[in-house]
């Protein structure tokens, strides 16, 4: 089924929002203000709440509206359909205006907040049209052993020969290592991770560290139930390298390493001093090339505030993965920084607890499990954060953590979301234990596609 509609406003996951014959329409690639012609999903009953659709005709273009600069993440019309760029149809300037109304429209109508943020684009984006950000990619063989993505809508499996989102540096070892030239098992997962180089000009903290795993030390403290990761000494499968003069690097097939490192090396740089870190090749990292920086830099520099010149700080990092915010924290917030770190997943905490004992830091309580459980059994020296930092998954902290962090009165809550909707209902639940929004901040980190990344700060 067909309709002409004219577009209304922005909504969630991507799409805007139209009307036919009064029932909502979820519209793919459109954008507001737009008179187009869709074509509905099926099934659509008379039934159904609200139905789904995607355009096939632009009669009268937004502003905002540009050619996609990957045909394939653009619409089913015009021979796309494979995702992965849900905003390909809109120009720069446009996706930041889309990131910007939806935080704001978001915070109002959930979080209960009038807002005005603006979204920030990363320096290298424009000069790069938006494309070549993404330091890992992933994706499935097809039956012919290539790496593909799915085609929305059907079964079929669209090989590709390049990933415009990926680095340079990902495009380059997909290239050395023939990763495009297929031989896999239909239906395996393939991943390609590269870390993001940076300028070797600046003062390293825990460079040793890097290199190998260390010896078990107080550095990273264990608590009960995490003896069995306390030294840090996972086994650590051997380096194949294939990508000439280069080696930081993984191609992983079905999990296991075929080329490059399984720990890779990550540097973020703040202010003239660099932290080097270690991480699973199939761990999580921010995924943008200059996410790391930009959002522990925003970190850093918020918690320092709030503590003033305070000459001892005690800090929370939660959801704290491999310790990307846990570091800076620890070295550069007081003389004396006492931090309690929760993470669920067992390989971050492993990297965690190796990256803090590269830099001896013997004071970060690094723990591993759910993180309202640990909270509701922290030792007495860490029960009273100054600051309390948490970047939790795309659903929330939600409200058990949200009230278990308000009862212990720190001075400031700086929450890093990468969901407006669920950074919203947690503001509306901090507000409710007496912690208001302070500051709000916005990165786009995932160009061509509707995600973006916040920073909130919260104070009594």
């Amino acid at each position: 089924m067909e309709s002409q509609v004219r577009i209304e406003r922005y909504a969630d996951q991507g799409r805007c929002v139209g009307h036919i014959d009064g029932r909502v329409v979820f519209v793919r690639f459109a954008l507001p203000g737009e008179l187009v012609r869709i074509a509905l999903d099926e099934p659509h009953e008379r039934t159904d709440r609200f139905w789904t659709g995607e355009v096939i005709e632009v009669i009268e273009p937004s502003e905002f509206r540009v050619t996609p600069a990957w045909e394939l993440a653009g619409p089913l019309s015009q021979g796309g359909g494979v995702g992965g760029a849900d905003l390909v149809h809109v120009s720069l300037p446009g996706q930041l205006a889309w990131k910007s109304d939806i935080i704001n429209e978001q915070m109002e109508r959930l979080g209960h907040a009038h807002t005005d943020v603006q979204v920030r684009r990363m320096p290298e984006d424009e000069r790069l049209g938006g494309l070549h950000w993404r330091t890992r990619i992933e994706m499935i063989a097809d039956e012919d052993g290539h790496p593909s993505m799915r085609r929305r809508g059907t079964h079929h499996r669209v090989a590709l020969d390049t990933m415009p989102l990926a680095t340079e540096s990902v495009l380059r070892i997909a290239e050395e290592t023939h990763f495009w030239d297929g031989g896999f098992a239909p239906g395996a997962q393939l991943r390609i991770a590269v870390p993001q180089s940076l300028p070797q000009s600046t003062e390293a903290i825990g460079s040793e560290s890097v290199e190998t795993p260390c010896a078990p030390s107080d550095a990273a403290q264990t608590s009960p139930g995490n003896d069995a990761i306390a030294d840090g000494s996972a086994e650590v499968p051997a380096v194949q390298g294939e990508a000439e003069g280069f080696d930081d690097y993984a191609v992983m097939v079905d999990g296991e390493l075929t080329a490059g490192e399984y720990l890779l090396k990550e540097s973020v740089s703040i202010d003239g001093s660099t932290w080097n870190y270690r991480v699973n090749a199939d761990g999580f990292w921010q995924i943008h090339r200059e996410a790391p920086t930009a959002l522990a830099s925003h970190v850093l520099h918020a918690a320092q505030h709030a503590l003033n010149g305070d000459d001892s700080a005690c800090i929370w990092d939660l959801y704290s993965g491999a310790g990307l915010f846990t570091l800076p924290l620890a070295t550069s917030t007081s003389k004396r920084t006492s931090m309690l770190s929760i993470e669920g997943s067992k390989p971050a905490v492993i990297n965690a607890r190796r990256n803090l004992r590269s830099l001896d830091l013997a004071r970060v309580d690094a723990r591993i499990g759910d993180v309202g459980a640990v909270l509701g059994n922290v030792p007495s020296h860490l029960s009273h954060p100054d600051v309390v930092v948490l970047d939790p998954p795309r659903a929330g902290a939600r409200k058990k953590v949200c009230e278990r962090i308000a009862a212990a009165n720190p001075k400031a809550i700086v929450y890093v979301a990468c969901d407006p909707t669920s950074l919203a209902r947690d503001t509306a639940t901090l507000s409710a234990s007496g912690y208001g929004l302070r500051e709000l901040s916005a990165y786009d980190l995932y160009p061509m596609t509707h995600h973006v990344e916040s920073v909130a700060i919260f104070t009594r």
